[in-house]
């Protein structure tokens, strides 16, 4: 890869790859409860391609390391990725397990129930030497947790070696290893998983706060809680400070939280402040609850640069 520049970073991604199947709903179903669906699509997902597609359009060069299966859907999602621009040379074909699949159940309301059955993505090896040359120069190593957590742990040892900031979504929530912390940049968590990591409960900014100073204890050197509707408290060295969201009218919230990990990415891999970083995701995430589809709704960088900014952001 060539050398990053300041306005396009490079960015590298190790996370999964699923097709997800959508289904949209007047209202989820209960236990023992059929519920007719209005439609279903099949449409490239998993936190790793999300993410992977979000820095892509928001303008990084993208590497990424994932799996996926022999089969028509681990072909569609490279198709997909193509289409982005996204270098995938390091996403793996398994010949023994089919791609990840994520049935997901969106109802008028645009909240989403998630069932998601792995497949490839449990068995992703970190292929070291094909991931040095993706880090080396890089702006930052994005991962997050749909992939085995000790070749997470691997990648992000080898971005830290090399200089190459890591910036880690932990999602689906698991524990971080010891050996793990000190190798985080930057954290990005939402209001669910700032509650579990840091012991303490997170309901309002003032609360997230306190939990990020927790967070930020344990060695990552910026920390943001991400907060729904509510928006984001971001925390570093020159301390807390609440970012406001934006009313806009939610159609679908899937990949709310990776267009905004993406947009986060990029801004910080361009160098911006943090509370711009911020910012940027926040917009970049508004726009995207207004679409459905996990990557069909994620904007371009110039569709957030067109849309509205959020409020000021205050101290904490």
């Amino acid at each position: 890869m060539n050398a990053a520049s300041p306005s396009r970073p490079r960015i590298a991604v190790v996370g999964s790859l699923n097709m997800d199947l959508v289904l949209r709903v007047p209202q989820a179903p209960g236990a023992g409860e059929t519920v007719m669906a209005h439609s279903l699509h099949h449409i490239p997902g998993g936190k790793g391609g999300n993410q992977a597609v979000a820095c892509a359009r928001l303008g990084a060069d993208v590497h990424l390391f994932g799996r996926v299966g022999a089969d028509g859907n681990g072909q569609a999602l490279r198709a997909a990725l193509d289409a982005d621009g996204i270098d995938h040379s390091g996403v793996q074909t398994d010949g023994h397990a089919p791609t990840g699949v994520a049935a997901i159940v969106v109802d008028d309301a645009a909240q989403n129930r998630i069932v998601v059955a792995a497949g490839a993505n449990l068995r992703f090896v970190l292929d070291a030497p094909a991931l040095a040359p993706a880090v080396l120069g890089a702006a930052c190593l994005v991962a997050q947790f749909e992939v085995p957590l000790p070749q997470v742990l691997a990648a992000a040892g080898q971005a830290h070696a090399a200089n190459c900031r890591v910036v880690l979504n932990p999602s689906p929530m698991q524990p971080l290893p010891d050996a793990l912390w000190p190798l985080v940049d930057t954290l990005v968590v939402n209001e669910v998983e700032a509650a579990a990591l840091a012991g303490s409960p997170v309901q309002t900014p003032a609360e997230a706060a306190h939990a990020a100073r927790l967070l930020r204890a344990r060695g990552p050197a910026r920390v943001v809680v991400t907060l729904g509707a509510a928006g984001a408290v971001a925390a570093d060295a020159y301390g807390c400070r609440h970012h406001p969201g934006m009313a806009v009218k939610a159609v679908d919230t899937t990949a709310a939280g990776d267009t905004f990990l993406g947009a986060l990415a990029v801004a910080l891999g361009r160098g911006e402040p943090l509370d711009l970083a911020v910012q940027g995701g926040i917009r970049a995430a508004a726009l995207c609850v207004t679409r459905p589809g996990a990557q069909p709704s994620i904007p371009t960088r110039d569709a957030v640069a067109a849309s509205p900014r959020p409020p000021d952001w205050r101290l904490l």
